[in-house]
């Protein structure tokens, strides 16, 4: 029970501190999207020099409200449903089968954009063709990428959507984040136009609304108790 309370902590420090970098910059004229955007996510280990498929992260969304689930065969499902207008959102995490929160998150607030420095981008000529699509094309760079990352969009659709990178102006469909275990690229795998069930977007009854300090008191106490038993 100590090892998984210990995994969750590190997870949500990951996901609070390593998520797209978000802004609350004001809104282009784009296409309206509903449906579901699956992504495939790599690592690539930059010390072997080797990419592997470590996880997915599927995105609803209703224009309005998106709901982001990723998935790791260590973690299993992680979800974070996102007010877009009010750039708010809740990240769900399950302890264990009676412990359910709903972490609350002001992205207005996040002190994700001091990250945002590190990237340089480049625009790029002529386009490329992902999933029938025709992507723009923009080279990035970080002190962490041994070479510039070519990024691919779709600009006529919103990059509110996966709410990063603000110098990106439209949806990405192929990027990459540098992370403390190596590079973790991102490619759109399925693009599907369909009216999501409103059900996805609510917060589950059984899931208690708290802050992330709320949380981290909770995570305590539960560890206090399993240690005590």
């Amino acid at each position: 029970m100590k090892n998984a309370l210990q995994i969750r902590c590190k997870l949500l420090v990951f996901l609070l501190g390593t998520c797209p970098i978000s802004s609350n910059t004001h809104a282009q004229r784009t296409k309206e999207f509903t449906g579901m955007l699956e992504y495939s996510i790599n690592l690539m280990d930059t010390n072997l020099n080797v990419s592997n498929k470590v996880s997915s992260m599927i995105v609803y969304t209703n224009d309005t409200i998106s709901r982001m689930e990723s998935f790791t065969g260590q973690l299993g499902k992680q979800v974070t449903i996102r007010h877009m207008e009010m750039n708010k959102s809740y990240l769900l995490i399950e302890v264990n089968d009676t412990a359910n929160f709903a972490i609350k998150t002001n992205l207005n607030i996040s002190d994700s954009l001091k990250k945002a420095t590190r990237y340089t981008f480049k625009k790029k000529i002529f386009k490329k063709k992902v999933l029938g699509m025709r992507a723009n094309r923009m080279m990035v760079d970080h002190p962490d990428f041994k070479e510039p990352i070519e990024f691919l969009y779709l600009k006529k659709y919103s990059r509110e959507y996966l709410n990063n990178f603000p110098s990106i102006p439209g949806l990405l469909v192929q990027y990459s984040i540098s992370t403390p275990n190596g590079i973790m690229d991102y490619k759109l795998e399925k693009f599907s136009k369909y009216q999501v069930d409103h059900d996805l977007f609510g917060i589950p009854s059984n899931f208690k609304k708290v802050t992330i300090d709320e949380f981290m008191d909770e995570m305590l106490e539960i560890r206090s108790l399993t240690n005590d038993n």
